[in-house]
């Protein structure tokens, strides 16, 4: 590391920490020639391989945008995707590799997203997984429900039912009737 006061090749390591929930490492540094003072953020670069074959760095902004449009309407406040994003990241970090499909940022999205808000999931899901039929969305549907009916107690509202309320003519929901 030089030093950037009198740009001497070799600088002192003094102490070490993790900043940015351990994401980085922060290091103060002296340089034996000047006796000069300075710190350094050492971060791990994470790169995402497009489609295209294009690289650049990866980026939870972009996951963020990519996951608010599915969130749209959907009770997700900001901090939800901020959190949903720093996930992601971890969990393409823990993978250990420098290079990332972006495929695979797609997959370790549908993860959390799935826990956060199951109707952003199908919308995220319809698109990223291109869903070309009725028949797609209903198997996406069917292992929501299985899933739910594993874990939690029956006889709770899924948000997934079918015949509770219909759309009418001008969009709003008319209730089944009820006897």
């Amino acid at each position: 590391m030089h030093c950037p006061f009198c740009r001497h090749a070799d600088t002192r390591v003094i102490d070490s920490r993790t900043a940015e929930d351990g994401s980085a490492i922060r290091r103060r540094r002296q340089c034996p020639s000047c006796g000069r003072r300075f710190s350094t953020v050492e971060t791990s670069s994470l790169t995402v391989v497009k489609r295209s074959g294009a690289t650049e760095p990866f980026s939870r902004d972009k996951v963020v945008a990519g996951v608010r449009k599915a969130c749209q309407g959907r009770p997700v406040s900001d901090d939800d995707l901020a959190l949903l994003a720093q996930q992601v990241e971890e969990t393409l970090r823990s993978s250990g590799a420098a290079q990332i499909d972006a495929h695979e940022i797609g997959l370790a999205i549908l993860g959390p997203l799935r826990q956060l808000d199951e109707v952003a999931y199908l919308r995220f899901a319809s698109v990223y997984s291109s869903f070309s039929s009725l028949k797609d969305f209903e198997e996406a549907i069917a292992i929501l429900r299985a899933e739910r009916a594993d874990r939690g107690p029956a006889g709770q509202d899924d948000g997934l039912t079918d015949g509770s309320a219909d759309l009418g003519p001008a969009g709003e929901v008319e209730q089944a009737p009820t006897h």
